[in-house]
């Protein structure tokens, strides 16, 4: 049962580091003074979940979730 928690810890290890970098790689969301203004949203705007933003928000659920359920499975001490 040692080498499972070892695995885990492992596991755990990595989805921290992917978690950090993924939400470094993310852009602010600050607006600017475009918000104050009531300037319309871009292409890139509307299109968020299709870009590469898109992506890096639904990664970084992923990453987030997963780092919340090994948090608690290692927590468990049944290894």
């Amino acid at each position: 049962m040692g080498t499972v928690r070892i695995l885990l810890t492992v596991i755990f290890i990595f989805v921290c580091i992917a978690l950090v970098v993924l939400v470094l790689m993310q852009e602010g969301k600050s607006a600017g003074l475009g918000a104050i203004s009531g300037v319309a949203e871009t292409y890139w705007g509307k299109n968020k979940g299709r870009s590469m933003e898109g992506l890096l928000v639904k990664l970084t659920k992923v990453a987030a979730v997963l780092f919340m359920v090994l948090a608690a499975v290692l927590n468990l001490n049944v290894f």
